[in-house]
C-alpha cells in the first residue's frame, strides 16, 4: 500500500512539473519560480502535502544539484577555472564585503548574537549556484564573455564554503582546540587537492571514462559523478563543488558526448532539487517575519548586482553583458538553506530558519525574474541596434 502511494505521489509531482515547464515554455520564462512554488504546495502547510515521498524527493534534489554543477563544470577545462580564479579574486573580496557584511550588521541591529550574525552573514553571501547553472543554460548565455567570470565568482564562494561550514559546525558545537582547526584544514586540503588532480590528470581521466558506447559512458560519468560528491562531502567539503570540479576535469570528447547524454538527467533531478527546496518553506513562518526577509532581500538585489557589474566590468565586458552578470548572481536557495538548517539541527535558531526561508523565496523568484527582463532588454537593443546605426 505504501508503495502504491509513493509512486502515485511521484507520478503526479513529475506531470505537474511537467505541466509547470511547458507553461513556462509557452510564456518564455525559466520555470525554476514554478518548480520553487510547486514544492511551497507540496510541503507542510500547503494545499496539497505530500504524504510518503519527501524522504525520495530529498535524494533526487541531492542528486539534482550534483548534476546540475557538474554538467556546468563540463563546459570550462581545470585551465580556465585557475586563470578565472587569479583574476577575480579582488571581485570576490567585493563579494564578501558587499553581501556578507549587510546581513551580519541586519543580525546585530536586530539584536542577535554573534554567532547569529555570522550565520546570516553566509546566508546573504552565497549566490545559488543551482539556480544560476540553470538560467545560464536555460538563457543561452554559456557561451558570453562574462560567464566565465561569474563562475569564478561562484567557484570561490562555493570553496569559501568549504572553510565556513566546517568553520561553523565547530562553532554551533561549541568545540575549540587543535581538533578544531584540523577539522577546517581538512575541508580546505581536500577542495585544493581535487583542483589540483582536475589540472594534472584531467586529460588522462577523460581518456579512462571515454566510451563509444553511450549506456557505458552515461552510467561511467553518473556514477563517477555521485561518487566524487559523496567523498567530497564526507571529507566537509560541498558536494556541489566536487561535483563541480570533477565536471571542470574531465574534457574533450568525454565531455562534449557527457553534456548530451546527462542532460535529461540534469533536467529531471534538478526540477526536483527546486521543488524540494519549496517543500522546506514552512508557509505559516512566513508572515512574522516578512518585513526582515524582505528588507535583505532588497539589499541582496543591489548589492549581488553590482558584484556582478563590477566583475564584467573588470573583466572588459561591455554594458550588456555587465547587466547579465549583474541579473545572474542575484538569486540565493541551496547554501543558504543549508546553513540555516545547519544552526537549526543543533537546537533553536527558529526565527533565523524563517528569515531564510522568507529570503530565498524571495529572491529565488527575483533572481530569475530579473535575468529573464534583462534578457528581453538586451536582445531588444540588439535587434535595435542595426536600423538606429
Amino acid at each position: 500500500m505504501r508503495t502504491s502511494v509513493l509512486l502515485i505521489e511521484l507520478g503526479l509531482v513529475v506531470v505537474a512539473l511537467a505541466i509547470l515547464t511547458r507553461l513556462a515554455g509557452r510564456v518564455g520564462f525559466s520555470p525554476i519560480p514554478l518548480f520553487l512554488l510547486a514544492g511551497l504546495a507540496f510541503g507542510d502547510g500547503g494545499f496539497l502535502p505530500l504524504v510518503t515521498s519527501e524522504d525520495f524527493i530529498e535524494i533526487g534534489a541531492e542528486i539534482g544539484i550534483i548534476l546540475l554543477l557538474f554538467t556546468l563544470g563540463l563546459q570550462y577545462s581545470a585551465e580556465d577555472l585557475t586563470k578565472n580564479l587569479r583574476g577575480a579574486a579582488p571581485s570576490g573580496a567585493v563579494d564578501l564585503l558587499l553581501n556578507a557584511v549587510p546581513g551580519a550588521l541586519v543580525a546585530l541591529l536586530l539584536g542577535w548574537g554573534a554567532l547569529e550574525a555570522l550565520l546570516l552573514g553566509g546566508i546573504t553571501f552565497v549566490t545559488s549556484s543551482g539556480i544560476v547553472a540553470k538560467l545560464i543554460e536555460d538563457l543561452g548565455w554559456v557561451g558570453n564573455r562574462e560567464t566565465p567570470g561569474v563562475l569564478s565568482i561562484l567557484v570561490m564562494e562555493d570553496l569559501a564554503m568549504a572553510v565556513y561550514l566546517p568553520l561553523v559546525a565547530v562553532l554551533l558545537r561549541g568545540d575549540v582546540g587543535a581538533s578544531a582547526a584540523l577539522e577546517v584544514l581538512v575541508a580546505v586540503g581536500a577542495a585544493v587537492l581535487i583542483l589540483v588532480l582536475g589540472l594534472r590528470f584531467g586529460r588522462a581521466l577523460s581518456r579512462l571514462v571515454f566510451s563509444h558506447s553511450d549506456e557505458a559512458l552515461l552510467l561511467t560519468i553518473f556514477g563517477l559523478a555521485l561518487t566524487v560528491a559523496g567523498l567530497a562531502e564526507r571529507v566537509q567539503v560541498s558536494a556541489a563543488v566536487g561535483a563541480f570540479l570533477l565536471g571542470i576535469a574531465v574534457s574533450g570528447p568525454a565531455a562534449e558526448r557527457a553534456q548530451s547524454l546527462i542532460r535529461p538527467l540534469r533536467d529531471l533531478f534538478g526540477a526536483v532539487f527546486f521543488v524540494f527546496f519549496g517543500l522546506r518553506v514552512e508557509p505559516g513562518s512566513v508572515p512574522d517575519v516578512l518585513w526582515i526577509g524582505a528588507l535583505l532581500a532588497a539589499l541582496g538585489v543591489i548589492t549581488k548586482a553590482a558584484t556582478g557589474w563590477l566583475t564584467a566590468r573588470r573583466a572588459g565586458v561591455g554594458r550588456n553583458g555587465r547587466l547579465r552578470a549583474a541579473s545572474l548572481l542575484v538569486s540565493r536557495g541551496e547554501f543558504s538553506i543549508a546553513i540555516a538548517a545547519l544552526a537549526v539541527g543543533t537546537g533553536g535558531f527558529a526565527r533565523l530558519e524563517a528569515v531564510t526561508a522568507t529570503y530565498v523565496l524571495i529572491l529565488a523568484v527575483v533572481g530569475p525574474l530579473l535575468a529573464k527582463v534583462v534578457d528581453h532588454v538586451v536582445r531588444g537593443r540588439a535587434a535595435a541596434a542595426p536600423r538606429s546605426g
